[in-house]
C-alpha cells in the first residue's frame, strides 16, 4: 500500500468576478463558450482570475499538514477541491482512504430538526452509518456540552450552540484523512481546548491532518510540515517553523504603510533579537526595535511612538520616546532621527504587530505611521492564555485528607440554577 495519503498535481481553478451583458454582441460568445467548451484556458478575460495556479504538493500517512498565507491566498479554496466541493479547473488530486471535512462545522443543519436529529443528518452527510453514530450518539453529546438542549431545534440555538454541536460530530467521524479549515477557534476557551485536545488524539491515532490557519502558533504546534501560498502560487514547502518564519519575513516586506503627508516620516523600522535580525522569538526573549526618521521641514515636539497590536489588532502595550524619559525633539529638513526600543517579549505565544508612530506632542498630530511596521511570531509554553506571560509554575500540588470524624455523610446540596437558550 503506498504511503501517500493526499497528492494535489499542478492543480489550477479559475473564477469568474461576474457576468454582465449589456449587448447582444456579449451574450452570443459567452452562450457559444457554454456549448462548445473550449480546449485551452483563455488568459486575456479580465472578468476571470486563478485562485489556485500549478498547485502541487504531497502529504504522507499519519502527517500533519500545515497550509498558510495571507486572506485570498487559495487555502480555503485547495481544500474545497480536495474535499469535492468544488471541481478543478484543471490538474489532478489523489486521496487515499476515507476523508471529511471540518470547514465549515454547523453547515448542512436543518433549523426546524433537533440537535439529536441533526446529529444523524451531519453524521451521515459527513460519511457516517447509523449504527456507528448510535455507538458515538452519547460521546458526540457529551463532547458538545450541550446535553440540556439536544432536544431543542436548532432554530433556537446561538451561532456557538451550532459551532460545538457541527465540532462534535465531524470530530467523531474517524477519518483516515481529515481536512481543517479555521475550526479549532469554536466555541469559549475551554471547548477550544477540548478542541485541541481531540485534534491531538485523531493525530495520535494515525490519521493525516491537513490544516489550514492564521493562527501560526496551531499551524507550528500541530503540523510537521507546511505550505505557503501566495495568490494561488506555492511559495515554499517545508518544516513547519522554516515556512513560518519565511511568512512573516515575506508579512515585513508587504507591509500596509499609511501614508500621511507631513514635515518627517518613517524611513525605516527593523526587529532584531541579540544576533540580529530576527522576527521570530521565545516568550520573555529580549529584542530591540530600531527605527529611523527623515524630516523635510522643520518641525518641533517630535516624539516616536511604539505599540504592540495582537492578532485582532487590540493593543496590548504602548510607550514613546517621551515617556522612556528622553524627551521631545525637534529636526530640521534634511535631518535623520534613529532609536531604539529594547523590550523584554513577556507574552504568551501568538503573532503581534509592532506600530510604529511619530507626532508633534503638544497638539497631539500624527504626521507618519507604519501600521504594522513588523510582524513577529512568539514561541510560548502551553497551558498559558491571554496576552501577558507570567511564566508560572506549580509549586506544590497536594491532596488534604479529610479527617475521618469530620468526613460529611451527605454532599452538599447542589444550588440550583437556571439556564436559557
Amino acid at each position: 500500500m503506498s504511503d501517500t495519503a493526499l497528492r494535489v498535481e499542478h492543480v489550477y481553478k479559475k473564477f469568474r468576478k461576474g457576468e454582465v451583458y449589456n449587448s447582444l454582441r456579449d451574450l452570443l460568445p459567452a452562450l457559444t463558450g457554454r456549448m462548445f467548451q473550449q480546449s485551452e484556458l483563455k488568459q486575456d478575460d479580465r472578468r476571470e482570475f486563478w485562485a489556485l495556479q500549478d498547485l502541487f504538493f504531497e502529504v504522507k500517512r499519519g502527517e500533519a499538514f500545515g497550509i498558510i498565507g495571507h486572506n485570498g491566498a487559495g487555502k480555503s479554496t485547495a481544500l474545497k477541491i480536495l474535499s469535492r466541493i468544488m471541481k478543478p479547473t484543471k490538474g489532478s488530486m489523489l486521496v487515499n482512504g476515507r476523508l471529511s471535512a471540518l470547514i465549515e462545522v454547523s453547515a448542512g443543519f436543518h433549523q426546524d430538526l433537533t440537535g439529536r436529529e441533526n446529529i444523524f443528518l451531519q453524521g451521515t452527510v459527513l460519511g457516517m452509518t447509523r449504527p456507528e453514530i448510535n455507538s458515538k450518539l452519547d460521546q458526540i453529546i457529551a463532547f458538545s456540552g450541550i446535553e440540556e438542549f439536544i432536544d431543542t431545534p436548532v432554530r433556537r440555538y446561538s451561532s456557538g450552540m451550532c459551532a460545538r454541536l457541527g465540532f462534535s460530530v465531524a470530530a467523531h467521524v474517524d477519518p483516515e484523512v481529515l481536512l481543517v479549515d479555521e475550526v479549532l477557534s469554536v466555541g469559549d476557551w475551554a471547548f477550544q481546548r477540548k478542541c485541541v485536545e481531540r485534534m491531538n488524539e485523531i493525530i495520535r491515532g494515525g490519521a493525516t491532518v491537513l490544516l489550514v490557519s492564521h493562527n501560526l502558533a496551531t499551524v507550528a504546534d500541530f503540523c510537521h510540515r507546511c505550505l505557503l501560498l501566495h495568490k494561488g502560487r506555492t511559495v515554499t514547502t517545508g518544516p513547519a517553523q522554516e515556512v513560518i518564519s519565511t511568512y512573516l519575513n515575506r508579512s515585513q516586506k508587504e507591509r500596509d504603510q499609511d501614508q500621511i503627508s507631513g514635515p518627517v516620516s518613517i524611513v525605516n523600522v527593523s526587529v532584531r533579537a541579540e544576533h540580529g535580525a530576527s522576527l521570530h522569538f521565545r516568550s520573555g526573549q529580549k529584542a530591540w526595535v530600531d527605527v529611523e526618521l527623515a524630516a523635510y521641514k522643520s518641525c518641533r515636539n517630535l516624539s516616536v511612538g511604539l505599540f504592540i497590536k495582537n492578532e485582532q489588532f487590540q493593543d496590548v502595550f504602548y510607550t514613546s520616546t517621551a515617556e522612556l524619559g528622553s524627551g521631545e525633539f525637534s529636526l530640521e529638513p534634511g535631518d535623520r532621527f534613529r532609536c531604539t526600543f529594547e523590550l523584554n517579549l513577556n507574552l504568551v505565544g501568538g503573532i503581534y504587530y509592532p506600530t510604529i508612530l511619530v507626532w508633534k506632542s503638544l497638539s497631539h498630530t500624527t504626521y507618519d505611521r507604519w501600521l504594522p511596521a513588523a510582524t513577529i511570531y512568539v514561541d510560548s509554553t502551553h497551558g498559558v492564555r491571554g496576552a501577558v506571560q507570567c511564566f508560572p509554575v506549580v509549586v506544590q500540588h497536594e491532596v488534604l485528607a479529610a479527617p475521618q470524624n469530620k468526613l460529611l455523610s451527605q454532599p452538599p446540596a447542589a444550588m440550583s440554577t437556571e439556564t436559557g437558550c
